[in-house]
């Protein structure tokens, strides 16, 4: 039975994203990208699915399906991609095979996938979809990877009304880059 991790980007004052949803302080957080290329790389080998919400599946599809030269593409563009969304028509995904469209509730989604699938079904960015996993307990494992940043206002990590797990922490292990990455199972 696949795991649903979710693994998301946050800043040291524990937002996900600017205000505006802006995303440029991961990139520019970093000075090396080799250490969390290779750790990505490594998750994904361990992984059978990717699941995303509409929001991040548009920003994916503006850059993964034609992106040659990023190692982490190969990987993200065959494993089975799966989106959570009641307004999009079809999923494409340049000339890969497209993702498959879930418009049903997020977590009867992720039971279905989960039992569908052996290793990790992982959920990146997708914070509305990574909140109503969480709300509906459907959440195996959150991964945080902490910028050495901080933005002051901004999207928070999760949102809603959701009741407290315990979680375990099963990692944490500082990259030279400053990135912090910290690995909870929740219980």
């Amino acid at each position: 039975m696949g795991r649903i991790i979710v693994e998301q980007h946050v800043t040291a004052d524990g937002f996900a994203a600017g205000p505006g949803g802006e995303l440029d302080w991961v990139d520019a957080s970093l000075t090396d990208t080799t250490a969390i290329v290779n750790r990505a790389l490594a998750e994904l080998d361990q992984a059978d699915a990717i699941l995303l919400g509409r929001v991040t599946y548009e920003m994916f599809i503006t850059y993964w399906p034609a992106a040659t030269d990023d190692p982490l593409a190969a990987p993200i563009n065959s494993l089975p991609r799966h989106v959570v969304s009641t307004t999009l028509g079809k999923a494409p995904w340049g000339e890969h095979e497209p993702a498959t469209l879930e418009p049903g509730d997020a977590c009867e989604t992720a039971d279905r996938l989960s039992a569908m699938y052996e290793r990790d079904i992982i959920v990146w960015g997708s914070l509305s979809l990574a909140s109503a996993l969480l709300q509906g307990g459907c959440v195996d494992q959150i991964r945080l990877r902490v910028a050495p940043v901080v933005i002051g206002a901004g999207l928070p990590l999760f949102s809603g009304a959701y009741q407290p797990r315990s979680a375990r922490v099963v990692e944490n292990e500082r990259l030279s880059t400053g990135q912090v990455l910290l690995t909870y199972d929740l219980t």
